[in-house]
């Protein structure tokens, strides 16, 4: 994957496992992070409970999580590019059960 160099400056949680995310450049992506939540890093936040412990980590301008999760903030600048690519890679990963209990 060939882009930019971003940074993320913030988030809002919209639904269950989409954030509108906010970029250094002013624009913003509203983003379904649903179809990438599989294999060992990324499956775990199929539960609704580890997702919303997302933070942002202003030192390297991404989006993290508790059990170590991140995207890379370009890709995220260009999900509307990426993100297909990335679902269609994420269904060769490991599941784990999506869950939205609180």
């Amino acid at each position: 994957m060939l882009h930019g160099i971003h940074r993320v400056t913030g988030f809002e949680r919209l639904a269950p496992f989409i954030l509108r995310v906010r970029f250094e450049d002013g624009t913003s992506q509203v983003i379904d992070f649903g179809p990438v939540l599989h294999g060992e890093i990324y499956g775990p936040l199929r539960d609704s409970r580890v997702f919303d412990q997302v933070q942002l980590d202003e030192e390297i301008g991404t989006l993290t999580w508790p059990n170590g999760a991140d995207f890379e903030p370009a890709t995220l600048h260009d999900w509307q590019r990426f993100g297909p690519e990335l679902a269609a890679l994420a269904e060769t990963w490991t599941e784990a059960p999506l869950t939205t209990k609180r």
